[in-house]
């Protein structure tokens, strides 16, 4: 028998494989079966209604996409009380992905899905802009990482996962920072932010102008990224960037990550996240494995990493 569950950041998952937020949504579960994830990761939401950025907000690029969604929103209150009744239905723990501008609009978000039940974690966003720190993302900085973790740890005794973005030279330094200040585990990491010009008309192909990189081609990116928090902190890590097989998963957790998200993949293939499923009991079959604890972390390398790669 071929046991894939894994304990993450406060919660118990039958297997590592969730859907990344903001590729996921109801309506799949009329192509895949809901109760084989390991958990489920609404799309973004914030307090406020929102509605997102112009369009065009998605554009296809070599090995992956962009997109400037702008993370519109219905709000809290349509959130609590048309979307979480339908996740009640199905076995997986429901993580809610949640967006705020300054430390207090997180930890008062966090609060309010606390007292709701079918809540079973946390997933604060903080690739977001920070109104105190100029626009800047939370995520940017150990600093503001600090405060805003800070901040929901006090506000909330679910289990925290906080995602990082990965448009910083800090990786490292940011993950200790959200370690130490409560979380319990990160997600590494969001999109890169890139752009793409149409040569024909010279005009962005982003109606705003800049958007998130997602796909294949950021994966060897947030795998270094996986590799070096992992040598960081001891919180559990799970790695999200251009996941689409099993294979893909399996590196992830040999740089160090014990769960994975899938997002792209899912627009190609709806049934990506269970083909990756699928994989890893294929993959533990072949190699004789039981379960794919003694595959995070084992990477084997020749022990040499220069400073400035992990700083």
């Amino acid at each position: 028998m071929i046991d894939l569950s894994v304990e993450v950041g406060g919660l118990r998952l039958s297997n590592p494989v969730m859907p990344a937020s903001g590729t996921f949504a109801d309506g799949l579960a009329n192509t895949i079966d809901f109760n084989r994830l390991g958990a489920f990761v609404t799309k973004t939401i914030t307090h406020e209604k929102r509605t997102g950025n112009p369009v065009p907000r998605v554009a296809e690029v070599h090995s992956g996409m962009l997109n400037a969604i702008g993370i519109p929103s219905k709000g809290s209150d349509y959130f609590i009380r048309e979307s979480i009744p339908f996740y009640r239905k199905f076995s997986p723990p429901l993580v809610v992905s949640i967006s705020a501008p300054s430390n207090d609009g997180f930890a008062r978000l966090a609060a309010e899905l606390s007292q709701v039940e079918g809540v079973a974690a946390i997933e604060a966003n903080i690739s977001c802009p920070n109104i105190e720190e100029d626009g800047k993302a939370f995520a940017m900085h150990a600093r503001s990482t600090a405060a805003v973790v800070k901040a929901l740890r006090a506000s909330t005794s679910l289990p925290l996962w906080v995602k990082l973005t990965p448009n910083t030279g800090e990786i490292a330094n940011v993950a200790r920072a959200a370690q130490e200040e409560g979380a319990d585990a990160i997600v590494a990491a969001n999109t890169i932010l890139g752009m793409a010009i149409d040569i024909d008309t010279r005009r962005p192909k982003l109606g705003n102008v800049m958007g998130g990189m997602s796909g294949p081609a950021i994966k060897p990116i947030v795998v270094r990224m996986v590799y070096q928090c992992h040598r960081a902190v001891s919180i559990p890590i799970i790695g999200c960037g251009g996941i689409a097989t099993a294979e893909d998963a399996i590196e992830y957790m040999l740089a160090g990550a014990k769960a994975v998200q899938v997002g792209t993949a899912t627009f190609i293939h709806p049934t990506a996240m269970i083909d990756v499923i699928d994989g890893l009991v294929q993959y533990c079959g072949r190699k004789g494995l039981s379960g794919l604890q003694g595959l995070v972390g084992a990477v084997e390398d020749t022990g040499f990493v220069p400073f400035e790669a992990m700083a």
